[in-house]
């Protein structure tokens, strides 16, 4: 092959690996997905004291971005858990619900991502009443 022709199918070759990845989808948009950080949860509750002791009895996941998904059956808890900053604790406690003091401990884990930070939390209520109480949805599953 004399070395013109070596030249051209060396560039050919060099053009087509550097910017065939630029030509079709790769210059689209970026998913909107990719604009958001990971929020991804999983819940579990169980009776008893601590989580390590007690069996999970239900477990649901939460999805929030871009857009509230997973078994979780209210999609406002997104909501919820944003205007907390995704603090559990930070939860405001329902006023209008009505407990009784009965002791029948339910313990709730939660696992996974919150906005690209990772999060486990663990916290035992008095009965599934006051559980349910804490926020509007969040742990009312």
């Amino acid at each position: 092959m004399p070395n013109t022709a070596r030249w051209a199918a060396t560039i050919t070759l060099t053009a087509t690996a550097v910017c065939g990845p630029l030509a079709g989808t790769a210059l689209a948009t970026p998913s909107p997905t990719a604009l958001y950080a990971p929020s991804s949860l999983v819940f579990t509750t169980g009776h008893g004291e601590i989580a390590a002791e007690a069996t999970p009895e239900r477990a649901v996941t939460l999805n929030c971005a871009p857009t509230a998904s997973g078994t979780h059956p209210a999609a406002a808890a997104c909501a919820e858990l944003r205007a907390s900053d995704g603090d559990f604790d930070a939860l405001p406690i329902r006023s209008d619900v009505l407990c009784t003091r009965e002791y029948d401990p339910v313990v709730v884990t939660v696992d996974g991502v919150w906005q690209g930070k990772r999060i486990s939390y663990e916290r035992t209520f008095p009965n599934e009443c006051v559980k349910n109480s804490y926020g509007t949805t969040v742990f009312t599953y």
